[in-house]
């Protein structure tokens, strides 16, 4: 263990020595392509959490949008009750099907809609963590 740290010590002062005989242009060249490098990271880095706000951002309006909707779903059924009593107190006639169905298809549309675009989002965001990671 001792020899492989010695060993390594020595590549790494021998790294440095190398750098510090380089002719100075080298050196500055070396130097303005780590600068670049950094200033592109930084880029990436920034842009990465512009769009991560955004998807935040646009995660909670969903949600804000999920739960009206959810809300307006819990009126319309208590209304539907109510009807259904009201019809079942007034006659013994068969219950019309179309609100109910109507409903239903509101709910099943919102969740629908609601899942693709969560799937989006969770593809760009993998894609976002994927660039992120390359960079």
């Amino acid at each position: 263990e001792v020899q492989r740290l010695n060993q390594q010590l020595e590549e790494k002062n021998g790294e440095i020595q190398q750098m510090i005989n380089q002719p100075p242009f080298e050196k500055e060249r070396e130097i303005l392509r780590l600068q670049k490098s950094l200033a592109e990271r930084e880029k990436a880095q920034a842009t990465s959490d512009v769009l991560c706000r955004s998807l935040t951002d646009e995660t909670h309006q969903l949600q804000r949008k999920l739960a009206s909707t959810a809300e307006m779903c819990q009126h319309l059924a208590k209304c539907l009750e109510e009807k259904q009593r009201k019809e079942k107190g007034n006659s013994n006639d068969q219950i019309p099907t179309e609100i109910p169905n109507q409903v239903f298809l509101l709910l099943l549309y919102n969740e629908t809609s609601l899942q693709a675009l969560i799937c989006n989002l969770q593809d760009e965001n993998r894609m976002l963590k994927q660039k992120v990671a390359h960079v």
